[in-house]
């Protein structure tokens, strides 16, 4: 992304929740056991951008692991500059991931340049921070499904099993994955849809 767009415009609600997360920072920076809060607010955050990155769900979960540990190390070093603590959790996992891919020396499908993933100051793009945002709100909307609908999004889209794997894993008909199925993408598109009003 050569072009920088501009910033989201923030809301008064938008204020408040930057002035929450500088509270929390600094919580953390006085108490590092204050920092499951930070992870707990952002888990999402981060697990989505590399995920979509990586295309593997277990590199993405180490390196989520990774990105915290890093942060948590760092967070004394952290100076609030206006912008989301998120960019900088999702520059520490843009720079996690393109290590990684210099260690295996191998290319990870999706993967960008981190240097492009970032407007100049360190922090992402507007365009590039919001499809993030809206991949983490997806994947919480994912783990407030039934149980038996969140099984099968995550082994029809993340395991990308087919209708009749999934059927026969679960001990149902194909029919009624077909029907979990489409109830939960309905659900999900509704609260997705439901976000943008």
């Amino acid at each position: 992304m050569a072009v920088k767009e501009p910033a989201p415009k923030r809301s008064p609600k938008g204020a408040s929740e930057q002035a929450d997360e500088r509270r929390l920072v600094e919580a953390a920076q006085k108490d590092p056991g204050r920092f499951g809060e930070l992870y707990e607010l952002h888990f999402h955050l981060v697990y989505a951008f590399i995920a979509r990155r990586v295309g593997d769900r277990d590199l993405a979960e180490d390196l989520t692991a990774d990105v915290f540990h890093k942060a948590l190390a760092n967070l004394p070093r952290f100076e609030w500059r206006g912008a989301p603590f998120g960019a900088w959790l999702l520059r520490i996992a843009a720079n996690a991931v393109a290590d990684r891919l210099k260690r295996s020396n191998r290319e990870i499908a999706g993967l960008e340049d981190p240097d492009e993933l970032s407007a100049p100051g360190g922090n992402l793009s507007g365009a590039a921070y919001e499809e993030t945002q809206q991949r983490a709100r997806l994947f919480r909307l994912v783990e407030q499904l039934p149980a038996d609908q969140r099984h099968v999004i995550a082994m029809r889209f993340a395991e990308e099993k087919s209708i009749r794997q999934i059927a026969q894993k679960l001990k149902r008909s194909e029919g009624a994955i077909k029907q979990l199925q489409f109830r939960a993408l309905t659900k999900l598109r509704s609260q997705m849809e439901g976000a943008h009003a």
